[in-house]
């Protein structure tokens, strides 16, 4: 029975390196990898009459044999040797093999593991591909690509720069490698200092530079916004090197700035309606309180003439003199109370006392213990400012009456340092920041924006135990002086009588 020859082990079979397996004696091929059929491109059987000396031609019968005897007859021993490896379209490539001994049914074998060599040659066709890729990389990127350096004595330089940089900086890149400073030249003064302080962090740290400011441009006579965004990295000799990109921002910045002056004008067309709408609410308050109390009164004092004069013996007629008399009563306290909606009389008595009785009407009609506190019994607020705070403690008010479900509430109203502070808060279920979202929710976002007309701020927070915290900040311009007329006086307390009794906000 003929032995069959001896083959790789199914794991060199699928290495990824060249594995060969020859007679030790004839040198004949008896099996290879797949890695190495593959490079070579032999069919079966034409790589089945290959020897070590046809597979390397360059190699001479003397040099194989003078490696093959440092081998011994030691099974595991190695030697290494480098070949020209000739695939079957007559080409060659370098190969350094590590040759080894095997047995095999008591025949002798070698082992020969391939790896490839890169020539002179195939290392620049190489690098000429990467350099290709990436001069086709930076040539399709908008913007700047370049490399800055940093010396240890100050020095700076730029070793790389792309064509990018005539059409960003109106310079070309020999320019900026002969002369750097002239980078640092063109930004703008206002931006320097910001330019410079970015880039000491992003040396001391070695963390990204991001940077946005404006140059000019004296080639266009024009100012543009650039960014910059780089990676550091230390250099042996203390120098610190960034790889990144330059862009031009300016469209889109000229358009957030266009957005924020748009948002600027609609903040102050709101805060004009607001006015105008406040102004026609007291106009209209006035004239209804004036006009049509003055009428109504008038009317009672003639009713009361007439109803005097009645016959007693006409019981009808009285009756219904009593009817329009309550009619007219009625009527009296429906224009008390739509003059109080529209415009409540006690803001001429200032902020706190508006904000007093506003607490106690909310505690007589939602039937809520509420408390208020106010630092200083006067605060000296112009009119326009008093009603839009006056109107932001109101919304707040109505919205914990209607989804808060507290059972007490707390408004407190102080000035220190300058500034006003309104704190409206209530142990109810709190807010969600679902709530805040809702496309049709208008009430946070109104009284957000009644306190940016005011020039100050609006938070919502969690209250510890539960509920919800709102307060307003406002600078006030004012000396301190001015704001508070009445600094002798104590803090003054309202509330509702389960106030009084221990049940509201401490």
């Amino acid at each position: 029975m003929k032995t069959p020859l001896p083959q790789l082990a199914p794991a060199m079979q699928a290495s990824q390196a060249e594995i060969y397996l020859y007679d030790a004696t004839t040198l004949q091929l008896l099996d290879a990898s797949q890695a190495a059929r593959d490079k070579l491109g032999y069919s079966p059987q034409e790589l089945a009459a290959q020897t070590a000396l046809t597979l390397a031609p360059q190699l001479s019968t003397q040099q194989l044999a003078a490696v093959i005897d440092t081998l011994g007859e030691t099974i595991g021993a190695q030697a290494t040797l480098q070949v020209q490896q000739r695939r079957r379209d007559a080409s060659l490539y370098p190969l350094r093999l590590r040759l080894s001994r095997a047995d095999r049914h008591g025949r002798a074998l070698l082992l020969a593991a391939g790896d490839e060599l890169s020539t002179p040659q195939t290392a620049a066709t190489a690098l000429e591909q990467v350099q290709s890729r990436f001069n086709a990389i930076v040539s399709n990127t908008p913007g700047l690509v370049y490399q800055f350096c940093l010396h240890a004595d100050g020095q700076t330089a730029f070793p790389y720069l792309s064509e990018g940089c005539q059409a960003l900086l109106g310079l070309n890149p020999m320019q900026l490698h002969a002369q750097p400073e002239l980078f640092l030249q063109l930004i703008l003064a206002d931006d320097r200092a910001s330019y410079l302080e970015a880039m000491q962090i992003s040396k001391r740290s070695l963390w990204n530079w991001n940077w946005e400011g404006r140059i000019w441009v004296d080639a266009w006579k024009d100012v543009k916004w650039i960014n910059l965004r780089a990676t550091p990295r230390a250099l042996p000799d203390g120098t610190v090197q960034w790889e990144g990109i330059m862009s031009n921002i300016t469209e889109s910045r000229l358009e957030q700035i266009e957005v924020r002056l748009s948002r600027a004008r609609l903040a102050e067309l709101t805060a004009h309606i607001d006015k105008v709408k406040e102004h026609e609410r007291t106009r209209i308050a006035r004239e209804l309180h004036d006009d049509l109390g003055g009428n109504l009164t008038a009317i009672k004092m003639a009713m009361a003439m007439l109803v005097s004069r009645l016959p007693p013996s006409n019981p009808i007629l009285q009756e219904k003199a009593d009817y329009v008399d309550s009619l007219v009563d009625r009527t009296i306290d429906a224009v008390h109370r739509i003059s109080l909606d529209l415009r409540p009389s006690m803001l001429d008595l200032g902020l706190a006392a508006a904000l007093d009785w506003q607490v106690q009407e909310f505690a007589r009609q939602a039937g809520i213990a509420c408390e208020f506190t106010a630092s200083h019994q006067d605060i000296a607020l112009e009119l326009d400012q008093a009603t839009s705070l006056f109107r932001i403690a109101q919304e707040a008010l109505t919205n914990i009456a209607k989804h808060a479900q507290a059972s007490k509430v707390s408004v407190r109203l102080a000035v220190q340092h300058q500034q006003l502070s309104l704190k409206i808060s209530d142990n109810g279920v709190g807010v969600r920041a679902s709530d805040r979202a809702k496309p049709l929710s208008f009430g946070i976002r109104g009284m957000a924006e009644r306190a940016n007309a005011l020039g100050g701020s609006l938070h919502l927070a969690d209250a510890p135990g539960g509920g919800t915290i709102l307060s307003i900040k406002v600078r006030l311009s004012a000396p301190r002086e001015a704001i508070i007329a009445a600094a002798d006086h104590g803090p003054t307390r309202a509330g509702s009588q389960q106030d009084q009794d221990g049940h509201g906000l401490a």
